[in-house]
């Protein structure tokens, strides 16, 4: 893996975090979801006159994908909505890249070596112990464990789709921002058709909700696929789990959720999962 993509997928992670938790802070996950999604879409639209557009073999990658992002934003608020972010966001986030790196060798052919695995399972060990403190200190939530497993599988799967599509497109940056505009039309369409009226009144004075977690999602996914043109997929996958540890300090500052000494000790195990990684 070069030197420079590691720093480079610890930006989208960060970026990744903040996105998560604009979309927990308010009362609406649901609606919170939807106007992050659409602001992306907008900026995409303004940026996309500058961007190379995808080559045309990325585009039925670019459809499957859509399908996928669309399950993930709808998972995602109704996580949220079932249960604190310190439990959904870790699970959600920890069994995702392990299910990347045992289906990436016999469907797109990367095998990772001894250390890559080592760097998986330790970060993936780490995000899930953080889980597992948020479930002792939590009420027993099946909704909310049961919405982030599925949404795990979602993630992974999207994220294998995904890093075959963005090489054969030519445009890291084209590749994400049509799969954020062409994902953005059905799900601001059905939130409108049910919740026209509700969604556009929780909107109002909410525009910087949309554009700050509009940006950092685009912003961190386009960072996230041009580190898989240049590092395998699952490595990059797990690595850019370490959005977990700005989670758990986000939840901390931001959503006023405990943070103990079990869960320092789990963001200990996942920098040596990251360590593990830079060095295979």
């Amino acid at each position: 893996m070069p030197a420079f993509v590691v720093p480079v997928v610890l930006l989208g992670a960060l970026l990744h975090a903040s996105w998560n938790t604009i979309a927990k802070s308010g009362p609406k996950k649901f609606f919170n979801s939807v106007l992050i999604c659409v602001g992306s879409a907008v900026i995409s639209i303004l940026l996309l006159p500058f961007v190379e557009p995808p080559a045309p073999e990325s585009w039925p990658f670019i459809g499957v994908s859509v399908c996928l992002q669309i399950a993930y934003y709808s998972l995602i608020a109704a996580a949220y909505e079932a249960g604190d972010m310190s439990l959904a966001y870790p699970l959600m986030r920890g069994v995702s890249p392990l299910l990347v790196a045992v289906a990436s060798g016999p469907l797109i052919g990367e095998l990772l070596s001894l250390t890559g695995w080592l760097g998986v399972l330790l970060i993936c060990t780490g995000v899930m112990a953080m889980a597992i403190d948020a479930g002792r200190r939590s009420l027993p939530n099946g909704k909310a464990i049961g919405y982030a497993l599925l949404n795990a599988g979602v993630i992974a799967s999207y994220t294998l789709v995904d890093g075959v599509g963005v090489r054969l497109s030519g445009s890291p940056l084209g590749y994400t921002m049509w799969d954020c505009i062409l994902a953005a039309v059905p799900l601001g369409a059905y939130a409108l058709w049910r919740h026209r009226g509700d969604l556009l009144r929780y909107a109002r004075g909410r525009e910087h909700l949309a554009l700050v977690g509009g940006a950092a999602t685009l912003g961190s996914y386009a960072l996230a696929l041009y580190a898989m043109t240049l590092a395998p997929v699952a490595m990059v996958a797990a690595l850019r789990e370490t959005s977990i540890l700005f989670g758990a300090g986000l939840s901390y500052l931001v959503l006023k959720e405990r943070v103990g000494w079990q869960r320092m000790t789990a963001c200990a195990v996942l920098l040596c999962g990251v360590a593990a990684i830079r060095l295979a």
